[in-house]
């Protein structure tokens, strides 16, 4: 792989990201990729991910009207360490309920 190809990709990444979220691409190395109100975004890019297939596995078992998620947790680490794995749609809708439910906080 041409390392400037990734990081074309990589602020491509961050620019659609910080687009659809409201947030502002940031991109310096050592900070977020994007700045939000709420949220300091790191913004990867890969052509493959391993818990692609534990999201297909969480859709598949996700009862109608729900949010499909996975939780990630590391052996030896406490719970609330753990990952969470949403799609961006989803996040968004969430985020814009957190918005509509707090907008003093948030303005």
């Amino acid at each position: 792989m041409n390392p400037n190809k990734n990081r074309q990709r990589g602020k491509r990444t961050e620019k659609a990201i910080a687009k659809r979220l409201g947030g502002r691409r940031v991109g310096i190395l050592g900070k977020s990729d994007v700045e939000h109100k709420l949220f300091s975004f790191e913004c990867k890019s890969r052509l493959r991910f391993v818990g692609e297939k534990w999201f297909l596995q969480a859709v598949r078992n996700c009862e109608q009207g729900k949010i499909p998620a996975v939780i990630v947790h590391i052996t030896g680490q406490h719970h609330s360490n753990d990952y969470v794995i949403l799609k961006l749609r989803d996040f968004k809708d969430l985020l814009g309920e957190i918005k509509h439910g707090y907008t003093s906080n948030l303005e």
